[in-house]
């Protein structure tokens, strides 16, 4: 049964996660310490990989950290401070990645949501997913130059590792519907096959 403490938990914290998740970091950095708008650049995205493109390490490190912490902190207070569990904990661990992918800041049209999803699972599980999630990301990359197709491959590695940790139902859940997005947001990726790094074209060229 829900109950009314629920629902004004959900809508709390869901408001606090969704306005959390908006705030443009890479996109404001750009405008602000380069004075340009990062969405002219690679693959129009208001995210940090453009950021990094456009201001070198340093910006894009620094923009990284804030996206990542935009979505550890609420969701991390919610979970650990706070105690939600269930609904209001979901809608808590959702909505920051909604807030980046659809910010009213950019008129609806965010980010893909990679850094802040980083964020919001150390919010959940501290280290773990985190972890086994970035070690996916890392050998993924290093077999495709589709980011899409490396995406989902990490996101089927957690899903893995969640199914058999065992991890509470709830952050399945979670993880599932996070994954759709992130899936959804790349979803251009997978309108043709991975293209292979070029270590790789080179060696099944020699087999």
């Amino acid at each position: 049964m829900i109950t009314v403490d629920a629902v004004l938990a959900t809508l709390l914290w869901g408001t606090i996660g969704f306005l959390s998740g908006s705030l443009m970091f890479a996109y404001w950095l750009g405008q602000l310490a380069l004075k340009r708008d990062i969405r002219a650049i690679g693959d129009g995205n208001p995210g940090t990989t453009n950021l990094l493109k456009a201001g070198g390490i340093a910006w894009g490190g620094l923009a990284m950290m804030l996206e990542i912490t935009k979505g550890a902190l609420p969701v991390g207070l919610a979970r650990w401070v706070f105690g939600l569990d269930g609904l209001p904990l979901l809608v808590a661990a959702l909505t920051p990645v909604l807030g980046h992918a659809f910010s009213p800041f950019v008129n609806f049209r965010g980010g893909k949501a990679v850094a802040v999803t980083g964020g919001v699972w150390i919010g959940l599980t501290l280290w773990q997913v985190p972890l086994v999630g970035m070690i996916a990301l890392v050998l993924a990359f290093a077999l495709t130059e589709t980011s899409g197709y490396a995406i989902a491959a990490a996101i089927l590695t957690v899903l893995l590792y969640l199914l058999i940790s065992p991890a509470e139902g709830l952050l399945v859940i979670i993880w599932i519907l996070n994954g759709a997005l992130l899936l959804w947001k790349y979803r251009r990726d997978f309108n043709g096959p991975p293209r292979a790094r070029g270590w790789l074209r080179r060696r099944l060229k020699r087999a």
